[in-house]
């Protein structure tokens, strides 16, 4: 669901809105690899990797390049360092990181900020405090962003 929503609406609010400078978004990790049903095994390397990729200014390029690539989406090392290849990444840097797991903290507090919030799944998308829950369209995420846009003013 989170990739269906990268493909039907990220890309999209992407556009009209953050590069536009009207909004801003802010991606927290909420990777689903716990039990009693880890629906996503690989999930919080690719979060911990990319927050890797984020140290050298290509999060989002890695961010877009996971959910490209999520069919292939392993534990292996080398598919996170392949992507990190293709981005032009510092390979010392980027493979200490992920080797150290230096965003493992981080990722876990990502993922019990979402619990608290209320989040019991992905994908989860805050506007202005209000949960979207799933990969809806981009028109229900367009109508929820215009209007708080236009309580604020903006």
């Amino acid at each position: 669901f989170c990739k269906k929503l990268f493909d039907e609406s990220e890309r999209q609010i992407r556009a009209e809105y953050i590069e536009t400078g009207k909004a801003r978004m802010v991606y927290r990790d909420f990777p689903l690899d716990q039990p009693p049903q880890p629906l996503h095994p690989f999930a919080r390397g690719a979060a911990e990797a990319a927050e890797c990729a984020r140290d050298q200014g290509k999060y989002w390029a890695y961010h877009d390049k996971l959910f490209t690539l999520q069919s292939q989406l392993s534990s292996d090392p080398v598919f996170f360092e392949g992507i990190a290849v293709t981005l032009d990444l510092d390979m010392n840097s980027f493979r200490a990181c992920v080797q150290t797991r230096k965003y493992k903290d981080e990722v876990e507090k990502d993922y019990q900020d979402g619990i608290a919030a209320g989040v019991r799944g992905t994908p989860a998308t805050f506007v202005n405090g209000k949960l979207i829950s799933g990969a809806v369209p981009f028109a229900s995420f367009k109508a929820a962003i215009d209007e708080a846009l236009q309580k604020s003013g903006k």
